[in-house]
């Protein structure tokens, strides 16, 4: 989720929310390459130095979330900001809109409603910051990311116009269960929030977002995880996206990334070459009945970070089997005992190409939760790339969070230039995690 001010930065639309596309710039990737504590206090610094005093972050000063000015204080305690309050004082009523605007609940299992999501999406939503390429999530994506277990309909928010009933703006939240240290709470996982571009200055985001807040509550939760491209108070986490080429030309002619220093196209083509088949002896597709064991590997492998979610079978049934171009997983299963041992997985969203007459549509995978316990983590990635490109995906993006630096490099991702930070609503953690601390990955 991309929350914002009262008069929202370009990024709560979603803008800076972009995995930083391209070769890294280093006077930017190093700022923050540490991610510990000391690096979101030189970022908090350093914006707080840049604003004036009445552009700092108004709306935020005023919500339970960490501040800046709080850094480093050992006294406040772990945990809940404010306690929750008597579901009876929680406002019944929507907050009012501009007049020309109306609330609406969208059905995203409605087929017309689903494709005008996607078309709100796909015209107005993620773009780089070059604006050369904008997120094109498919409809049979958002009914994954929407519809997890115990998901809320009313969760799924938009504004129309009166007269048109044209959708112009759009959030959501869904409930999940994050482990906090040793503390298991719900919250709701918000994310797409989006305004059409016409619309930006009419004010509807920061009344999105008190609007989400107030239905979350409604459901008796209160706190929310979300992520940013923008530093608001306060992140918990700062991790970096890394960009490996499966398809460098194409990469390259589009202008994702350009052609290394004394390199040519046929040696940058041999470099990002990969043999073209899984070599893992046991490696294949999760399959249903995998379940159960899929679900042990990932409960004792996230236990060992600070945040993560927690996983029942329910949850690993909805967001890891196999679904065609949204989610893709594959596991090791020990030909000679058939003990499943090893598991990764990747997510599907690719871009909108713009302005090139070549090409219109990026395919990127996206690294979500990986378990190596028999096979080092390396080689599990190294197969994951392989049949990565076997599907014809151009890139492979990971976040530097959980054990995912120990293979970046080596496996040739590089970094990309920009940052995101992670937030929690309503809930402080005592430290800055560094993102090997983080062991939660939101769409």
């Amino acid at each position: 989720m991309s929350f914002g001010d009262g008069d929202p930065p370009s990024g709560t639309h979603g803008e800076a929310k972009y995995p930083s596309f391209g070769p890294s710039n280093p006077t930017q990737s190093s700022t923050a390459t540490g991610n510990g504590e000391s690096s979101i206090e030189a970022i908090a610094h350093k914006i707080q130095e840049s604003l004036s005093l009445s552009k700092r972050h108004r709306f935020w000063e005023t919500q339970p979330v960490g501040q800046f000015k709080d850094l480093g204080d050992a006294s406040l305690p772990e945990g809940s900001i404010e306690p929750p309050s008597p579901l009876s004082e929680v406002k019944s009523d929507p907050y009012p809109l501009p007049a020309l605007y109306e609330w609406t609940t969208c059905d995203i299992d409605d087929d017309a409603t689903a494709a005008e999501i996607y078309s709100l999406l796909s015209n107005n939503y993620v773009e780089d910051d070059d604006n050369m390429f904008r997120f094109n999530y498919s409809k049979e994506f958002l009914l994954w990311a929407l519809r997890p277990p115990g998901y809320f309909k009313s969760w799924h928010i938009g504004v129309r116009v009166k007269s048109s009933k044209k959708l112009v703006g759009f959030i959501t939240g869904i409930p999940a269960r994050i482990r906090a240290s040793t503390v298991v709470v719900r919250m709701a996982e918000v994310n797409f929030l989006c305004v059409h571009k016409k619309l930006r200055s009419k004010r509807l985001a920061p009344v999105l977002i008190k609007e989400v807040t107030r239905r979350v509550h409604r459901e008796d939760t209160w706190q929310a995880a979300y992520t940013a491209g923008v530093v608001l108070p306060t992140p918990i986490s700062t991790c970096q996206y890394w960009h490996r080429s499966l398809n460098p030309k194409k990469l390259i002619e589009v202008g994702f990334s350009r052609l290394g220093a004394r390199m040519t196209m046929s040696r940058t083509i041999r470099l990002y070459k990969l043999p073209p088949s899984p070599v893992i002896p046991g490696f294949r597709k999760m399959e249903i009945r995998d379940v159960p064991a899929v679900t042990s590997l990932l409960r004792v492998y996230l236990s060992k970070f600070a945040v993560a979610p927690d996983l029942d079978e329910k949850d690993v049934a909805h967001w890891l089997l196999p679904r065609e171009n949204v989610v893709d997983s594959f596991l090791v299963k020990n030909p000679e005992t058939h003990e499943i041992t090893d598991f990764c997985s990747f997510y599907t969203l690719p871009s909108l190409i713009l302005n090139n007459a070549n090409y219109t549509n990026l395919k990127a995978a996206y690294s979500f939760y990986n378990v190596a316990t028999k096979t080092p983590l390396l080689q599990l990635m190294n197969d994951a790339l392989i049949v990565a490109k076997q599907k014809d995906y151009d890139v492979f993006n990971a976040l530097d969070v959980m054990e995912n630096e120990s293979f970046l490099k080596e496996l040739k991702f590089g970094p990309g230039d920009g940052m995101l930070h992670y937030y929690l609503y309503n809930y402080r953690l005592r430290h800055a995690l560094k993102p090997s601390e983080l062991g939660l990955v939101l769409l």
